[in-house]
């Protein structure tokens, strides 16, 4: 089975369902992990920065999206990491997942309309397409 679970997660309802799954996949093995993932989008960051109190308040904020997720992860007594990531979301998790030789990556679909996706792309379909292991997409 998995022992080296990624979790990307962005503070959604979907990676909040994404977490649950990983979950109960790392219950199956005793020594699995989860690495949970949020990527710091450069769209976003120069917004997030400029309205921040400071970086440890940066931070703070940033940890705060992760947190519901930081929660389940503690009260099923899943061995788990924690990373922030900078970039675009899909290449940002494909580069580290590949990097980091993962067994298995989840994330949660985030729900984009088919204008959308085809005109975006979604980060789910982007890592999908370019991670080297299994990928588990959340509804």
């Amino acid at each position: 089975m998995y022992k080296k679970i990624l979790l990307a997660v962005d503070g959604s309802k979907h990676s909040l369902r994404a977490t649950k799954e990983a979950i109960q996949i790392a219950s199956l093995v005793d020594d699995s992990r989860v690495e949970l993932v949020l990527v710091a989008e450069f769209s976003q960051a120069k917004n997030e920065i400029l309205h921040s109190q400071g970086k440890e308040a940066l931070v703070v904020s940033r940890r705060k999206k992760i947190l519901p997720a930081i929660e389940q992860l503690k009260s099923n007594n899943v061995s788990y990491e924690v990373n922030i990531l900078h970039g675009e979301p899909g290449p940002a998790i494909v580069d580290y997942a590949n990097k980091n030789q993962f067994e298995l990556v989840v994330i949660g679909s985030r729900g984009l309309n088919s204008f959308q996706e085809m005109v975006l792309g979604s980060v789910s379909h982007k890592v999908v397409k370019r991670v080297q292991c299994p990928v588990l997409i959340v509804k």
